[in-house]
């Protein structure tokens, strides 16, 4: 089936919530004729119904423990990494990337070397 076209089915939970009356989250509810009239008698239906779901709950203190831990396992490679560059006689890479330069070839290209 294509578009919006209802199933025998969806006919026949609309006529049960109609004739029993039925509350359902996100599909129906029953509304006083008060409700109706502060609503300036508008009958449309997400006045009276919300089809939106709630989001997941963020634990943040776990969130930002994982970050701490994960920061410091970062650093940990990065001076374990450093001591290599050390024994090699090379440059020891920064720890801070966010105010590192960005270097940019031609049209603006990452990596481009003409």
């Amino acid at each position: 089936m294509f578009g919006n076209q209802l199933r025998p089915e969806d006919i026949d939970k609309i006529i049960g919530t109609y004739q029993f009356r039925t509350e359902e989250a996100r599909y129906s509810r029953r509304v006083g004729m008060e409700e109706i009239e502060q609503n300036d008698f508008n009958l449309n239906i997400s006045r009276y119904v919300s089809t939106a779901e709630a989001e997941d709950e963020i634990d943040l203190a776990s969130v930002h423990a994982e970050l701490v831990s994960l920061e410091q396992k970062r650093k940990a490679a990065l001076d374990k990494h450093n001591e290599f560059l050390q024994e090699l006689g090379l440059r020891t890479a920064t720890t801070d990337f966010s105010t590192r330069p960005r270097r940019h070839g031609p049209a603006g290209r990452r990596g481009s070397l003409i």
